[in-house]
This record gives C-alpha cells, structure tokens and sequence, in this order.
C-alpha cells in the first residue's frame, strides 16, 4: 500500500474517531438530568418564569426532537457554526478566535521546552545509571510529577511573581495597555513574553519530568541491546554510541509520546490559565463549567478531541517514516 493509501486510511480511521468523540459528547449532556435551560437560568439570573423558560428552550432548539439535534449539533460542529454563548451572548467562534491563539502560543513554548529539556536531562541522566546523579534527579523527577499542577502553579506565582516580584501575577498583557495597546512591536512581545512565562514555566514543569522519565527508560532498554555493546567494544567514544546507535531507535517510543504530552498540556491548561488569570481556552472552559454556558462546552470538548486526533494522526505518520522496519499501509 502507497503512501497515499495510508494517509487516506489513517484519515478515515481519524474521522472515525472524532464522529464517536462527537456523539459522546452529545449524549453525555443530553443524559445530564434536569432541563439545561433551567440550570442556566437558575445559575445565572435565580428564579424565571415558565414563559421565559419556553422562549429560551425555543431558541436554543430544545423543543426539537432528539433525532433532529443531534444531527443538527453534528452539522454544526462540522460547518463550525457554533452558535452564541448564553453567559455573554456574543458568537462562540468571536470568543474563540480571541483565545485559542493565546493558548496555542502557551502550549506550544511549554511542549517545546518540555520535550527539548525533558530528552537532554533523561539522556544525561541515562549516560550515568547508577550515579548519585542518576538517583537524586530521578528521585526528584518522581517527587516533581506527583504535584498536582495547581500546586505547582501556586508555588511559581508565589516565589516569581510575590516573592521576587520578577514577573506579572496574571493576565496576558499590562493593565496599563487596556484601551491603550503600545505600537512599538518590541514592547508588545516582551509585554507578552513576560506574562507568558509563569503559565508557560507551570506547564513545563508539569510535563517536563514525565518526559525525562521516559527518554531514560526507552535508552536504558536500547543501551543493552548487542548492536551497542558490540559498538563499545569497538572503541567508540560513550557520546558517538548515543548519537549514532542509541537515540534515533530510542526516539521512536517518544514520538507517540508527543501526542499524549499535547493531551497533558490541554487538561493543564485549564487550571494554569484559570490561576493566572491568562485568557485562554482553558480559563473559558472553566468559565463554561462554572455558568454551565452547555453551547461553549459542546464546541470546547469537540476543538480538544480535535487537537489530540490532528496530533495522533500526525504522530502516526512521522512514526511511520522515521522507522525503517514499519512499512507503510501495515
């Protein structure tokens, strides 16, 4: 089977996927009990009359049929016509073309630094099994992990921000800037910068261990194997052995990685933008749950599914090419 083949084959599979994680999230919030208007209502405003009840479930299509819902969500999911907010009443693709930048931008720093220090550590670490080294950075590494990330969050606001007063509490931008914003580029990104750096140092910290973890373990089962013991008997330099034989087939195990650290990364940020009052998709999806806004979680659970099936699909591809013993189509 061509590449072509597999591409078509492996994009099939992915919209399988993403139509089962849509129907998932349909039926979750249709099974939720009560009426979603009147938890709403209730949430926002308290008490309601039944006529105002009836014209909102009007509106939101509440009066249709289950069937007709269900493939209406379906059809705007797709289309990406994802209707209004009911906590601020503005279009939901606005709010979302306002934040998933920023949160893309945070994820994106934090994956990058994880993955670049978390693989240098793990291989450092690895080159010295047995050492000190070896032990206390594990030891740390495992006591680093099992923080939840709130706590993680907490202490880095408090000792940069409070402590040091080196960085901004919050937000993505200075206050001074609200209806005023700088023209000088420089001074944008730097302004930016600076308060992308706590979020972003959280998110790190948080994925950060886990990958260094791993890239030690995945070299330690390849440091043994015959093709590397004959290369040190050899004579070849320790750092020749580990560029040439040990890290490109101990690299294959952490790219299918990479899509759970973009999972990890999502669900993290959620929390670390919530606490740094950084406005994202994750402080929105926070947002939503506390307003119960159902529309804006409809459409935030089904753009994360998305993500993680793009960074599946993308990471069985790379898989595929980098691995001389897979053939492509199998």
């Amino acid at each position: 089977m061509g590449l072509k083949k597999y591409i078509a084959k492996r994009t099939f599979y992915c919209l399988i996927v993403l139509w089962f994680i849509m129907t998932i999230n349909f039926v979750i919030f249709v099974a939720m009990p009560g009426d979603p208007v009147a938890r709403w209502v209730k949430a926002q405003e308290g008490m309601v009359s039944r006529d105002e009840l009836e014209a909102l479930r009007k509106l939101y299509g509440l009066e249709m049929s289950l069937t007709d819902r269900y493939f209406l969500y379906i059809k705007n999911m797709i289309t990406w016509n994802f209707g209004r907010s009911r906590h601020v009443d503005v279009p939901i693709a606005q709010e979302i073309s306002l934040r998933l930048g920023h949160t893309l931008y945070l994820m994106g720093t934090a994956a990058f630094f994880s993955i670049m220090i978390g693989t240098l550590l793990g291989v450092l670490i690895a080159s010295r099994r047995g050492s000190k080294t070896d032990t206390g950075v594990v030891t740390g590494a495992l006591i680093l992990g099992s923080l939840p990330v709130f706590w993680i969050g907490w202490l880095i606001l408090f000792f940069f921000a409070l402590y040091l007063n080196w960085f901004p509490i919050g937000g993505i931008y200075p206050k001074e800037w609200i209806g005023r914003m700088p023209t000088d580029p420089l001074q944008i990104i730097w302004g930016r910068l600076l308060h992308m750096a706590l979020p972003a140092l959280t998110l790190i910290t948080l994925t950060m261990s886990g990958w260094m973890l791993l890239t030690r373990q995945c070299i330690l089962e390849i440091i043994t194997e015959d093709y590397v013991v004959t290369a040190k008997a050899k004579g070849l330099r320790e750092r020749t052995v580990l560029l040439k034989h040990v890290l490109k087939p101990a690299s294959l195990p952490l790219v299918t990685s990479v899509a759970l650290t973009i999972a990890g990364l999502w669900s993290g940020a959620i929390v670390t933008e919530t606490l740094f009052s950084y406005e994202g998709m994750g402080r929105w999806i926070w947002n939503a749950i506390s307003v119960q806004d159902i529309p804006v979680l409809y459409v935030v659970f089904y753009i994360s599914a998305l993500t993680i099936v793009i960074a599946n699909f993308v990471v069985d591809l790379v898989y595929g090419l980098i691995d001389p013993r897979i053939k492509v189509g199998r």
